[in-house]
């Protein structure tokens, strides 16, 4: 497994987040990869998680999810992948101290690339579905919590996001009625 840092918007390495590229075995009967390892995992972040959740979407094309995170003190850190399908996917960095605060950075992931990007905690998650009959499974580092639910509207003027809507014919993202109405 390969782990490499996040480019924000600005230009700026974003510290925290990681894209995981694995080795994939292919021959004539297809491939082969590890899609979990702890030790792994823990080593190339430099820190011990243990993820207490695993969550499973299903979405069809120009479907917006997000932008989520839980606040104190029960926030998620989440190990996200794509295995059907293809997705934006984009992370804010909403740590007030951080260098990079307010600024996002975005990666495709798809079936195709098999990567993977680790989120942690003090950061807010959306995806934008590139293609009918998207499935997305992620870890989480922390249960769901509806008293700690947060959510950032998805064309925050501020944050301005970069959704790739003209580039793959979407007119209007395909909402739910929490992130339609998110602040």
């Amino acid at each position: 497994m390969e782990f490499s840092n996040l480019i924000s918007n600005n230009g700026n390495p974003i510290k925290g987040p990681f894209i995981l590229k694995p080795k994939i075995f292919k021959d004539g009967r297809g491939f082969f990869f590890e899609s979990w390892n702890q030790k792994t995992f823990n080593n190339g972040i430099k820190e011990s998680i243990n993820f207490t959740q695993d969550n499973h979407s299903f979405s069809n094309f120009g479907v917006i999810r997000g932008l989520h995170y839980q606040i104190e003190p029960k926030p998620q850190g989440k190990l996200v992948r794509c295995v059907s399908g293809e997705i934006f996917d984009v992370l804010v960095d909403i740590r007030k101290n951080s260098d990079t605060f307010g600024e996002w950075a975005s990666i495709i992931l798809n079936n195709k690339n098999k990567y993977m990007i680790w989120i942690p905690k003090g950061f807010a998650h959306g995806f934008l579905s590139l293609k009918d009959n998207t499935e997305v499974l992620y870890k989480a580092s922390g249960n769901w919590s509806k008293e700690h639910d947060r959510s950032i509207r998805w064309n925050d003027k501020k944050i301005n996001i970069n959704w790739p809507l003209k580039q793959f014919n979407i007119r209007k993202p395909f909402l739910s009625n929490k992130d339609s109405n998110a602040p």
